[in-house]
């Protein structure tokens, strides 16, 4: 060891240990008693460790004060903080110590009050207030500032550590290791504050403030030259059983993916294949197997690396089919078993069982020196909800298609137009600067896979300011239209059904997805 490492550590001689939860303490206190560290400790930690036949001085014994307001009040006092804040290289502070009687305290072992878990429990605003931590968050500030003399473990997930170094060190522990744990510190604290002020602002974005703990490594960006970072727990939306660690990319698409799929949750079984972040295959079928067969023929081509999902239960016979093709990642409720055993013959093909669960109400993304914030857009629109605008009316087989392509429309990269029939996905034009160009483009792509145009509806994110995509459409033998409507030039396209013998229906919502 260095001079200036075995100049840096710190032995431990007395510790200050006041946690919420008890789970993993035991081996640190066991340890802490073995290397004769002085244990100072409050109420259910105090009678934890004692049942553990360790010696601990409670700190009211310390303070000569005891638990007041219900427990609202145990470690605020200059003697608890004095000792933690104290410079142990410092004159004045060693004089200060000394004439008050203050113990120097070497290690804070504290978590805080589950104030976010108590939100989620669904809880009355007094249970949730009083899950505010003000000792324990003010014993974290404390130790981590003076890192320099005081060790900080602010959290069970770093008890292993804790453990690790005191072994290590025999009870000394070093500056950069000090330092690392009060980094960590601050992020609790810093994670902690912000759940409580997003609480009290109660969706009003005051502030941007958002904070996540959980973090998975990606090996790169959306390029190799991009460090990537996903930031959130996976697990709480997807079971892994197979397959290669997902990357930024498949991240994005299994995203896409998971929002298209949602506007089928109780549809038939529906089956969607997405290629950067668009459906160039869905179909809605009676049993899963037809429902991938067409939303396969839907793009045959692009489908190539893509990512599938299903609404229902891949089985056998459609893992059968999809094993043929090249594809990054498989979602799915559930698999039989004989499908899984399939589908893992690829050992990189990543299969995904999707929970249940509720995507966030709100989304961001960064720009510029900033962050855009918004409401999730989370309107489906349904053949009920239609508005006819022209003579013609769309039968009821025509108002299923109308619905099935406009949720489709939703979840495509604007400007889009989306084409379909009989519960799939024809083609669709995605990301287009024209909307006559994204139609163009859909009906090619539609024409080159030998789809018949003729009974087919046509969807649109946004609305027509001019007839032109509604006459392109109409000579392709389309029929009917779904579209927002909402353009000061909309008489224009009614008109011109009228004339042609086209329905249109309006939804009033635009879904733009830029």
């Amino acid at each position: 060891m260095k001079i200036e490492e075995i100049m840096s550590q710190k032995p431990i001689k007395s510790a200050l240990i006041s946690v919420f939860y008890k789970d993993g303490l035991g081996p640190i206190v066991k340890k802490l008693d073995e290397l004769g560290v002085k244990i100072y400790s409050t109420g259910g930690t105090q009678k934890f460790i004692e049942d553990q036949g360790i010696s601990v001085v409670p700190v009211e014994e310390l303070t000569s004060y005891p638990s007041i307001l219900g427990g609202r009040v145990k470690t605020l006092h200059p003697k608890v903080f004095g000792g933690i804040l104290t410079r142990r290289d410092n004159e004045s502070d060693k004089k200060e110590i000394n004439e008050f009687e203050i113990p120097e305290l070497d290690l804070v072992i504290v978590d805080l009050y589950p104030f976010e878990e108590t939100v989620k429990s669904g809880a009355n605003e007094q249970d949730i207030i009083e899950k505010i931590d003000i000792g324990g968050i003010s014993l974290i500030r404390a130790a981590a500032k003076n890192f320099n003399d005081v060790t900080i473990v602010s959290s069970v997930s770093q008890y292993d550590s804790l453990l690790n170094k005191l072994n290590e060190g025999n009870g000394s522990i070093s500056l950069e290791d000090r330092k690392d744990f009060a980094k960590d510190s601050f992020q609790v604290s810093s994670n902690y504050d912000t759940h409580i002020f997003n609480y009290f602002d109660n969706n009003e974005q005051s502030a941007f403030k958002q904070s996540i703990t959980e973090k998975q490594s990606l090996r790169y960006g959306e390029n190799p030259h991009q460090k990537g970072t996903f930031y959130g727990e996976l697990n709480q939306f997807f079971d892994k059983l197979h397959g290669k660690e997902l990357s930024y990319n498949n991240l994005l698409d299994v995203d896409a993916a998971v929002n298209l799929i949602l506007e089928f949750q109780d549809a038939d079984p529906t089956f969607a294949i997405l290629k950067h972040n668009n459906a160039c295959g869905i179909a809605s079928r009676k049993t899963i197997s037809e429902a991938y067969t067409d939303a396969l023929a839907g793009d045959p081509v692009s489908a190539f690396g893509g990512v599938l999902i299903s609404n229902k239960e891949i089985d056998s016979e459609t893992a059968a089919k999809i094993h043929e093709l090249f594809c990054e990642v498989v979602i799915a409720p559930s698999y039989s078993s004989d499908a899984l055993e399939t589908l893992k013959g690829k050992k990189n093909r990543i299969i995904l069982i999707q929970k249940e669960f509720n995507l966030p109400k709100t989304q961001f993304r960064t720009i510029l020196n900033g962050v855009l914030v918004q409401d999730k857009d989370g309107i489906t629109d349904r053949k009920e909800n239609f508005e006819l605008v022209t003579t013609k009316a769309p039968s009821e087989t025509e108002k299923i298609d109308l619905e099935f392509a406009s949720k489709i429309c939703k979840n495509t990269k604007s400007n889009t137009i989306v084409l379909s029939k009989g519960g799939q996905l024809l083609a669709s034009g995605t990301g287009q600067t024209s909307r006559v160009d994204a139609l163009n483009q859909a009906i090619h792509k539609a024409k080159s896979f030998g789809f018949d145009l003729n009974g087919a509806v046509m969807a649109s994110d946004a609305f027509f300011p001019f007839p032109d995509c509604v006459e392109i459409a109409g000579n392709e033998g389309i029929k009917t239209v779904v579209q927002p409507g909402g353009s000061i030039k909309d008489k224009l396209s009614i008109d011109y059904c009228n004339e042609n013998n086209i329905s249109m229906v309006f939804t009033g919502t635009r879904h733009f997805k830029h």
